[in-house]
């Protein structure tokens, strides 16, 4: 009985399918003037159109680490050059000093901090442009406290691993160690 009804439900189905369509074909000519084709192409255009570049610049955990790392240890390298005002030096890392204060405090909760890191920079430069050794001390001292900037020091790889692939920011610094058993 089931077979009968599956074999009868396939030849129902195949002549179905296997029958003339009774529907009309449409039309292919187009009822539209020329200002309702133009205004359909340029809705078409604008479809196409890839959209402007919108980046949000990434903010997150890591690349707030990122720029504090790699700009903080410049940054904290310079403490010799300061105590020997070198002005030359630390005027050469001024990148330093913009790229952390702007990689560090990317958001709108950290505007505080910014505008004290930025007034930190300017304390620095302005002592850089009156060649006072003492101002440069203090206000370099001021700022790496601040901010919580050290100098990180060299990783021994029997102690801890400092990176694990060769697209961590740590590759190629003082900070990259890898255990090796």
């Amino acid at each position: 009985m089931k077979f009968s009804a599956v074999v009868s439900t396939l030849l129902v189905a195949s002549a179905a399918a296997f029958a003339p369509a009774t529907t009309e074909r449409a039309t292919t000519s187009l009822n539209m003037d020329r200002r309702a084709a133009m205004g359909a192409i340029a809705a078409a255009g604008l479809v196409a159109m890839p959209t402007m570049a919108s980046a949000d610049g990434a903010i997150s955990k890591a690349s707030v680490q990122r720029a504090k790392f790699q700009y903080g240890s410049r940054i904290g390298a310079l403490k010799a050059a300061v105590a020997a005002g070198d002005f030359a030096a630390v005027a050469d890392e001024k990148n330093a000093f913009v790229l952390f204060n702007s990689g560090a405090y990317p958001t709108i909760k950290d505007k505080s901090k910014k505008a004290a890191a930025i007034d930190g920079t300017n304390a620095i430069f302005a002592a850089i442009r009156s060649k006072d050794k003492a101002a440069l001390k203090k206000a370099y001292d001021s700022y790496v406290a601040s901010n919580d900037i050290s100098d990180f020091g060299s990783l021994d790889a029997n102690k801890g691993q400092g990176y694990s692939s060769d697209f961590d920011y740590r590759v190629r610094t003082k900070q990259a160690a890898i255990y090796v058993r």
